[in-house]
């Protein structure tokens, strides 16, 4: 699955367009490189994402193409 619409579908950035501007400003990257927003994530990649100051990283455990608000949670762990 495209690393955009990963981050929308697990809701680590709400949208998909906001998720596409973050990777092309180089905000966002995978496994500790910089990442296009079309790059393939599977299980077990890590993905950081700095917002401002702050910075988020995660695990991915599962990619699914749609998934319910309840279930989000558990696609990702924090670290």
């Amino acid at each position: 699955m495209r690393l955009d619409k990963y981050l929308k579908v697990s809701r680590l950035i709400k949208r998909r367009t906001v998720a596409n501007e973050a990777c092309d400003a180089g905000r966002v990257s995978l496994n500790g490189k910089p990442a296009k927003a079309s790059a393939e994530v599977k299980a077990g990649d890590v993905i950081t994402i700095q917002f401002g100051n702050r910075e988020v990283s995660a695990e991915v455990l599962s990619v699914q193409e749609t998934v319910r608000k309840e279930e989000a949670k558990e696609m990702f762990r924090y670290l």
